[in-house]
């Protein structure tokens, strides 16, 4: 399996030169492809020598000339083209160790995997890394990654991660940033732990490697239902997330008077938990921290405000959306935007309670199949429910990139059969809603 081509994209190289669905790729320009990284940096070549194995054990050696920047148009069926590497770590505040038991095998894979973080955004500690591996990054030029520092003090960070190693981080990015690699970084706040005045620390200390490091993300720590026997932590209540917000403010105006950005962001649960309106759009900077919950809120009401124009006035239909308990508000006001620009058109917002992991979970995109039917089976629902696409997990973990499943194994099928209604799935940002009412609702003669 490993190389082994599992899609040829139409009018590409490897559609041109005969390739097919099933052969192995085995070298460019004499060089073995390990894995996605070398097959990336090896196809930058103008003239590619490459070598196939097919399907009934024959090599093909293939000249390509072509552009420098040019794909060769094909798919592997393993992402990264071997296994990922695991973590090593046993963070406190770990969420996969505070998952239930019985769940799909890929979600109990910790990866932290410098590759995952290149191409698919995936977070590393650097802490599971070799030297050479390090080198790897530079001499491939592997940029941007995405670094979970959690806190710059070495004793701190030792113990966060439960590894002896783990100390050196700073080090590690500081030979990175000189590198030229650029880095994005979050935090794990941890209340009374790594947060307040350990938290101002860990922001200077990186501030000082901007602009390799372009960013810093803090996000809350979660906590489960399923913490038996794990390190103690406490959530943010409305005070103490607060306490964040104008913790790091200072900073942030410091900062954005020296370089036009505030560098550090606080997700948009604890503006949502302190009930402090989130900051204006210039504050997010082109929304690059979108993965890390930093600027969803703004985003959305920005694109409903420009898109509610290209609502169809004359439409009719009925739909439900389904969020958590942290976007219910700010969903209902997406609803109202709608239904006050077109009347015809019906919505209701349910807010669904997260009974799988625990109350304390309050995010849409860790809401599972289950507690979406529990909660909604006896519930009229109008012609169409929509979910953002946040709560389907697909990728590399399911093998199969099309399959849309929630984090409990019930499909998108098993949804719309057991509550009997369409489902629509909308881009998490909300950026193809109106589009979606639009495309799904009747136009009235």
């Amino acid at each position: 399996m490993k190389n082994q081509i599992a899609k040829i994209l139409p009018g590409s190289i490897a559609e041109e030169i005969e390739l097919v669905v099933g052969d192995r790729l085995i070298s460019i320009n004499g060089n073995a492809v390990i894995d996605i990284i070398d097959y990336k940096f090896l196809i930058t070549d103008e003239l590619l020598d490459i070598e196939i194995e097919k399907a009934d054990g024959e090599i093909w050696e293939i000249e390509v000339e072509k552009d420098y920047d040019e794909d060769l148009g094909i798919q592997f069926i393993e992402a990264i083209l071997d296994k990922p590497k695991s973590c090593h770590n046993k963070c406190i505040f770990c969420f996969i160790d505070q998952l239930p038991e019985g769940m799909r095998e890929t979600l109990y894979f910790k990866d932290d995997d410098s590759r995952l973080s290149f191409f698919q955004g995936n977070f590393v500690t650097l802490t599971n890394m070799k030297e050479e591996d390090i080198d790897r990054i530079i001499r491939y030029k592997i940029s941007p990654i995405n670094v979970s520092v959690h806190t710059t003090d070495a004793e701190l960070r030792k113990i966060m991660l439960n590894n002896k190693f783990a100390g050196n981080v700073y080090d590690r990015l500081k030979r990175l940033a000189e590198a030229g690699i650029k880095i994005n970084c979050q935090v794990v706040s941890c209340s009374g732990i790594n947060n307040g005045k350990e938290l101002i620390k860990t922001i200077e200390d990186l501030y000082k490697l901007y602009p390799s490091i372009e960013n810093l993300a803090v996000v809350p720590v979660g906590i489960t239902k399923f913490r038996e026997g794990l390190f103690n932590l406490t959530l943010y209540d409305k005070k103490t997330a607060a306490q964040e917000i104008e913790s790091v403010k200072e900073l942030q105006e410091k900062y954005i008077s020296e370089i036009s950005s505030p560098f550090i962001r606080l997700s948009d649960e604890f503006y949502v938990t302190a009930e402090i309106d989130v900051p204006q759009e210039e504050f997010y900077d082109g929304y690059e921290q979108l993965e890390d919950g930093i600027g969803m809120i703004r985003l959305l009401r920005s694109v409903i405000d420009e898109d509610v124009a290209n609502l169809k006035p004359n439409n009719r239909g009925s739909f439900t959306f389904i969020t958590g308990h942290s976007a219910y508000v700010e969903i209902l006001k997406v609803a109202e935007k709608i239904t006050t620009s077109n009347n015809k058109i019906n919505i209701d917002v349910k807010e669904i309670v997260n009974n799988f992991f625990g109350e304390t979970i309050t995010v849409a995109g860790l809401l599972t199949g289950k507690d979406i039917i529990d909660q909604l089976k006896d519930e009229k629902l109008g012609d169409y429910l929509i979910i953002p696409s946040n709560m389907l997990k697909k990728g590399y973990e399911l093998g199969n990139y099309e399959e849309q499943i929630f984090l409990d194994n019930i499909t998108v099928s098993d949804l719309e059969k057991s509550l009997n209604t369409k489902v629509l799935i909308c881009d998490y940002s909300g950026e193809d809603l109106i589009h979606i009412i639009n495309q799904n609702s009747r136009e009235e003669e």
